[in-house]
């Protein structure tokens, strides 16, 4: 469904090291970095799609988060879940939602929310049963 989704940052090496943390947590790797754009991109383990990209914005403008905007990922089990909250909030992120069930969107959901370095909201979750 989703080709790839770009998070503008403010501080390259700062973001790198939070989304490397964070995005390992849930499993995908590095596919690709380039400081001198400054831009990096993952993707889940054994596929070449979404890819989850973090760089300065094109227009050399300041990044800014949009109000109402977050993305989700797709954690492949709870522990996952709380791994990446936990990975998060020890790399420089605010907690916007400590993992656990969340019945109003479904009986299986379980996610987590954070705030990264930038604002920028994340989500991650996982809609299986434990």
């Amino acid at each position: 469904m989703l080709s790839h989704v770009h998070i503008g940052i403010r501080d390259f090496d700062r973001a790198l090291a939070f989304y490397a943390a964070v995005l390992a947590a849930l499993g995908w790797r590095q596919a690709f970095v380039g400081p001198e754009r400054p831009w990096a991109g993952w993707k889940p383990a054994g596929q070449d799609r979404p890819l989850f990209l973090i760089g300065a914005p094109y227009d050399g403008e300041p990044a800014a988060p949009g109000n109402g905007q977050m993305v989700a990922l797709l954690a492949p089990s709870r522990q996952a879940v709380d791994a990446f909250h936990a990975t998060a909030l020890a790399h420089g992120a605010v907690d916007d939602g400590a993992p656990g069930l969340r019945p109003e969107y479904h009986a299986n959901y379980y996610g987590a929310y954070v705030r990264d370095p930038d604002g920028n909201k994340l989500c991650a979750c996982c809609h299986t049963p434990d």
